[in-house]
């Protein structure tokens, strides 16, 4: 099974922002980016694409599928983590002693209203699950936190959730067994 692992674009949003769960387009200048992913020969032989709901990552996956001519599935599964009341604050404005709470502890740890890395993890193996069951190549366009966690899991290594996210915009082949 071949997966390739597309982390939208930046988004339309200042830096230092956290933005996990917000609805943020991507950045106007990514058009070049965008054309360049939806045209990678890495993409080529999948038979589908799935994407988180969000809009920096619909709109890609979208124009990925009509290049492709496969279908579009949206998997809520896929969506970045829940950051709660982080959300849409500058990072550098959440007390520091929240922030290294949940740097000692990333599985149980959840900002307010938020949601853990375990409660990541379990979303992601569900879609790992689904993924191995479908036995497909296929895409998938999400988010740092949620890709980081799938191809670890489709390579078979343990997750690392302070492991750094592949960048904005890239592409990740992974070959994974099919079990």
């Amino acid at each position: 099974m071949r997966i390739a692992l597309v982390r939208h674009p930046a988004p339309l949003i200042e830096p230092g922002i956290c933005y996990g769960r917000l609805d943020v387009a991507v950045a106007s200048n990514a058009a070049e980016q965008i054309g360049a992913i939806v045209a990678a020969p890495d993409l080529h032989g999948a038979v589908g694409v799935r994407s988180s709901p969000s809009r920096r990552c619909r709109g890609l996956a979208g124009a990925i599928a009509v290049a492709l001519g496969v279908k579009l599935t949206i998997d809520p599964g896929l969506q970045e983590l829940d950051f709660g009341a982080w959300e849409g604050r500058p990072w550098d404005a959440i007390a520091r002693a929240d922030l290294d709470g949940w740097a000692a502890s990333p599985l149980t740890f959840a900002p307010p209203g938020g949601e853990t890395g375990a409660a990541l993890i379990a979303r992601v193996s569900a879609f790992h699950a689904g993924l191995r069951k479908a036995r497909q190549d296929c895409v998938v366009v999400s988010h740092g936190g949620p890709l980081k966690v799938l191809a670890a899991l489709l390579s078979g290594h343990e997750v690392d959730l302070l492991a750094p996210p592949p960048p904005l915009g890239s592409i990740t082949i992974v070959t994974s067994p099919v079990f």
